[in-house]
């Protein structure tokens, strides 16, 4: 028995030879043990899951360096991204970085405690809220987001620019046609 992580040939992946790996491993247990099933699917899906959950990890270091979790960064860079004055209301937020306002209530919680965003009421609407980028949240920010966008590069480099740009058509269409 060849021990996990070590080469056990090659599985064929539409007329291609793909390394063999654990998802591989895994589709072979399965094939012998429901041939009545087509477990084809795991070989993308479970490839995609595996390199989302490896992606993550490598992402959240460089948040990790900048005391920042994932949902903070998320929330830093919206600001940063509305343009002066680099503030937005709670629910914007929210929806640009895809979270509930329960949520965003904890994020933003955590980073005015940190000096990193203000909250001030609306000026037009008392009731209301503004969350704004705090000088301090703004230089750091741009910090992050800069080891940020070298951190991507440094990951999408494992590939050629011509399978990036397939990648990237290949994502978008298939996020298109489960988004419609």
């Amino acid at each position: 028995m060849v021990p996990e992580g070590q080469g056990q040939g090659r599985e064929q992946g539409r007329g291609r030879a793909l390394p063999s790996d654990r998802v591989a491993r895994i589709q072979a247990d399965w094939r012998r043990e429901r041939p009545d099933l087509d477990v084809g699917p795991q070989g993308v899906i479970g490839r995609l899951h595996r390199l989302a959950d490896r992606l993550g990890a490598e992402l959240r270091l460089v948040y990790d360096r900048y005391g920042l979790g994932e949902g903070e960064f998320d929330v830093l860079c919206a600001l940063r991204r509305a343009g002066e004055p680099f503030e937005r209301a709670p629910g914007e937020l929210a929806a640009h970085t895809m979270v509930t306002t329960g949520a965003m209530t904890k994020r933003i919680d955590r980073l005015e405690r940190s000096g990193l965003v203000t909250r001030r009421r609306s000026g037009d609407d008392q009731r209301g809220r503004i969350v704004a980028l705090t000088p301090a949240g703004r230089d750091l920010v741009d910090r992050a987001f800069t080891d940020h966008m070298s951190n991507e590069r440094r990951l999408l480099d494992l590939v050629t620019p011509e399978e990036a740009a397939a990648l990237e058509t290949l994502l978008a269409t298939w996020l298109h046609r489960l988004d419609d």
